[in-house]
């Protein structure tokens, strides 16, 4: 049967009716790569089905949170009983001290941590938090990361705002970006400079160590420690966001991978299993100052809510029942990206492959490719020719040029050697499209 999305596009059609561009999130619409994006109707372990009739080998994985696979039986059935036990009490329950130490076991620099509902809240409440317990207003955060869409971040952002070339956002107030400093990725100099113009002004430095939203971007050698030993040396606080890198990168996040110790991390997505999740936690001293226990206000009524603490439960229960679980995870991984590398090599491309644990990007760039500046040169179009081969191939990857991609335990070597064999295609024809 000839791919078709005729249902997606009425569906799509139907949506920008009433809702902004037809999509809640703006990659999900194509208009990066543009064209109908499948309207999807389900999907099970590492597969998705649009209304279409259409079946893709996922590695979006709803951006990451998917680490089991969709629909998987162990979490399907967690939120089920959690359903049935009722969906939101407005009151604290047994579930959400048991994520918490399962998740501060993996992650030692957490002493404690705030369930919240989303990766924005969290790094909104742990920038809140820094300038609470330092007494200082102004942050640094590097270009091309992206840390949700609160004022105080959306300042030179990746992901969606790379994608559609407005790194910085209409609607923040001048007032509030005046207070975010912005640095390139990989480049201790200026993270020096900055600190040197306003260190002591400077309430906390906000980074994801291994950046997901510009592509996957991974640090030169020494370089998250040298960042490190900047924010020691001013008083300032390190912040993690992990919320992509968190049980991606590896079981501890990014900051076991690379042996650093953050004051405060931000996570989500894998911790959620699914549902809409996040946290933000670290020293203890510093979190004892959130409300009630400090006078840093943070608040939300559907905070730890008992079928995200059930399905997290759940994920966080498989990920560490076996030792072997991310050695399999990664080695796929590798598989999948080495052999996407040979193919692209056959056909004369010489991209750029990154990867950490089950996290990986391919860049259409002849140029190593090491921060915003460099991810942004690009060949888009290329890109975008590659995307579209492949998902009429029944591949399903990221819209964007600018996302990172995410293997599953659901993925079988099967998925691996169907994925390369259409690689082999979509590269042929970006040569023809737009040669070399």
């Amino acid at each position: 049967m000839a791919f078709s999305l005729d249902r997606s596009q009425s569906a799509f059609a139907e949506a920008k009716q009433y809702i902004p561009g037809g999509v809640n999130s703006p990659v999900r619409s194509f208009r990066s790569v543009g064209g109908t994006p499948p309207f999807i109707e389900k999907a099970t372990g590492s597969k998705i089905y649009d209304i279409d009739g259409n079946a893709y080998i996922d590695y979006v994985g709803s951006y990451g949170p998917m680490i089991l696979g969709h629909a998987h039986p162990a979490i399907v059935t967690a939120l089920c009983e959690a359903a049935q036990r009722g969906t939101s009490y407005g009151a604290p329950t047994i579930q959400e001290t048991e994520l918490a130490k399962m998740v501060m076991k993996v992650l030692p620099s957490i002493e404690m941590l705030r369930m919240v509902n989303s990766g924005t809240e969290a790094t909104m409440s742990a920038l809140r938090l820094a300038r609470a317990f330092t007494g200082r207003d102004k942050i640094v955060k590097f270009e091309g990361c992206y840390h949700g869409h609160h004022d105080s971040l959306l300042v030179k952002a990746g992901s969606g705002a790379t994608t559609f070339g407005v790194p910085d956002s209409p609607g923040v107030p001048q007032s509030v970006a005046q207070n975010t400093i912005t640095v390139p990725y990989n480049n201790i100099e200026e993270l020096e400079a900055a600190f040197k113009a306003s260190g002591e002004e400077i309430a906390a430095v906000i980074i994801e160590p291994t950046p997901g939203n510009m592509g996957l971007i991974l640090p030169k050698e020494g370089y998250l420690q040298q960042v490190q030993a900047v924010c020691q040396k001013h008083g300032a606080l390190l912040i993690f966001d992990e919320v992509m890198s968190g049980f991606r990168s590896a079981y501890g996040g990014s900051q076991a991978v690379y042996g650093i110790k953050p004051d405060l991390t931000c996570l989500g997505k894998v911790i959620g299993g699914g549902l809409p999740v996040a946290a933000y936690g670290g020293r203890r001293d510093i979190m004892e100052q959130v409300s009630p226990a400090g006078p840093m206000y943070q608040a939300g009524t559907l905070s730890g809510n008992p079928l995200a603490m059930a399905a997290g439960i759940a994920t966080m229960k498989l990920l560490g029942s076996s030792n072997n679980f991310f050695v399999k995870l990664n080695d796929n991984t590798i598989a999948l990206t080495e052999g996407l590398r040979t193919q692209a090599e056959r056909v004369g491309l010489n991209l750029q492959f990154h990867r950490i644990g089950s996290m990986f990007s391919m860049f259409f760039s002849n140029e190593p490719v090491y921060d915003y500046q460099s991810a942004c040169k690009s060949n888009v179009k290329a890109f975008n020719v590659y995307f579209h081969s492949m998902l009429e191939q029944g591949i399903y990857l990221a819209p964007s040029q600018f996302e990172t991609g995410f293997m599953s335990a659901a993925h079988s070597d099967a998925d691996i050697a169907i994925t390369i064999k259409a690689s082999a295609k979509a590269f042929q024809k970006v040569v023809e499209v737009c040669g070399k």
